[in-house]
């Protein structure tokens, strides 16, 4: 098995693992409320933001981050948006450990 295969073997079992579908399942929950999906739009661009400044001045812009936070606050009490951020999370998460697993197998080559 070549390296493209083993690439495409990820590939689709990624795209069958609970997390991912999950997080589409969720995802096309939050699409077909327009107002939540509005909502989440607006959370997402804050939280955009937030980071933009953050990453640009390094530090916490506190306006934008109580912001951000009051708009999560608001988000997480309804339903749909409350399994959105959790099925985001863990999909998150495993994409996170497999790129952890490939960079730590070629870890002698970019260091």
């Amino acid at each position: 098995m070549n390296i493209y295969d083993t690439a495409n073997q990820l590939a689709q079992e990624i795209k069958q693992s609970e997390e991912y579908v999950n997080y589409k399942m969720a995802k096309q929950a939050l699409n077909l409320n327009t107002s939540l999906k509005e909502k989440m739009a607006n959370f997402e661009k804050v939280r955009y933001e937030t980071q933009i400044i953050a990453m640009q001045t390094g530090k916490q812009d506190e306006e934008k981050y109580k912001e951000m936070q009051k708009l999560y606050a608001e988000l997480v009490e309804m339903d749909d948006a409350k399994k959105f951020f959790e099925a985001e999370t863990k999909f998150n998460i495993v994409i996170a450990d497999v790129n952890k697993i490939i960079g730590e197998a070629i870890r002698d080559v970019i260091q």
